[in-house]
């Protein structure tokens, strides 16, 4: 058996990352499923469509990362994020917003969001966030065993 045959038994596939999808408006969530369907390391484990069912579903569901709104319906996407990360319920949060004004970016931050997007952004760049999110997830499980 060769060294690359070795390494190749060795290694684990990477684990895929489930996503929940948090927005208000329905043509969003759904751009957003088409988009992350795409991704072989991404598994869509739900929507919510208000801050309120954001917290409930990822109770349900716990995924490792959730795509978030910020303005919605109930409690918006600051509040949704706090109790979400508080409370253990994802590892990550992604932020997708049309408002992207420094202001929103520190209290996000101070909500615990792990990555701030404005809505519109490329593909690329949305999949290279969750890509960052998710192989920062990994590392810091892998820290822990």
């Amino acid at each position: 058996m060769s060294t690359n045959d070795v390494n190749a038994v060795n290694q684990k596939p990477l684990p895929r990352l489930g996503v929940l999808i948090v927005d208000d408006a329905e043509g969003v969530r759904r751009d957003l499923r088409t988009v992350l369907e795409l991704a072989s390391d991404l598994v869509i484990l739900g929507e919510a469509d208000n801050g309120l069912e954001a917290v409930s579903m990822a109770e349900a569901l716990r995924p490792e990362i959730v795509l978030m709104d910020l303005r919605m319906p109930g409690i918006d996407g600051f509040e949704a994020t706090k109790q979400i990360k508080s409370r253990g319920l994802a590892k990550g949060v992604i932020m997708l917003t049309i408002y992207s004004h420094e202001e929103n970016r520190r209290q996000a931050e101070s909500a615990g969001v792990d990555c701030f997007l404005e809505k519109g952004i490329g593909i690329e760049a949305l999949l290279s966030a969750l890509q960052q999110v998710g192989q920062s997830i990994i590392a810091s499980e892998t820290d822990v065993l």
